[in-house]
């Protein structure tokens, strides 16, 4: 499942509990992410999916939600 997949790496990234990791989690908001925590997000969520981000849709995330759209989207293999 792409949600739990995803809510696993940002809780190594972030170091937060999973169980604090809902769709609605804003990155800037609520882990304090900058951009360059993003930047490092998104390159290893398009190792663990084996997907290419576009770099303009990047700037678009805001939530866990919006990055799991993105994958469920962009993916051949909703994993």
């Amino acid at each position: 499942m792409i949600f739990a997949k995803l809510q696993s790496i940002i809780s190594v990234q972030f170091n937060v509990d999973e169980n604090e990791i809902n769709f609605d989690t804003d990155f800037f908001k609520d882990l304090n992410a900058d951009s360059l925590d993003i930047i490092d997000l998104i390159s290893t969520i398009s190792g663990e999916f084996d997907l290419d981000f576009d770099e303009n849709k990047i700037s678009n995330f805001k939530t866990v939600g919006d990055v799991v759209k993105y994958i469920e989207e962009n993916s051949n293999t909703n994993s």
